[in-house]
């Protein structure tokens, strides 16, 4: 997908967005969670949601699509 661009457009015009790496998982996390619904269409309920004593994990975002079923979102780091 090199050849998609993205452009943030104005009255006056439109620029090129430029392509970055995220710092840290936890920010693309947070951007991604805060505006879930926008896009993934999928409501946000949870950051770090428990998974319990059972399975012993977690997950890292978790939510609600429009049946009502759980949507997980996992975020790996593969630089």
């Amino acid at each position: 997908m090199s050849g998609l661009k993205l452009f943030h457009t104005t009255k006056s015009g439109v620029t090129e967005v430029i392509p970055r790496l995220a710092e840290a998982e936890a920010d693309v996390q947070g951007l991604v969670e805060a505006h879930m619904e926008a896009v993934l269409g999928v409501r946000f309920l949870a950051s770090e949601y428990s998974t319990g004593p059972v399975h012993g994990g977690r997950i890292d975002s978790l939510g609600l699509d429009e049946n009502g079923a759980p949507v997980i979102v996992e975020f790996t780091d593969r630089r």
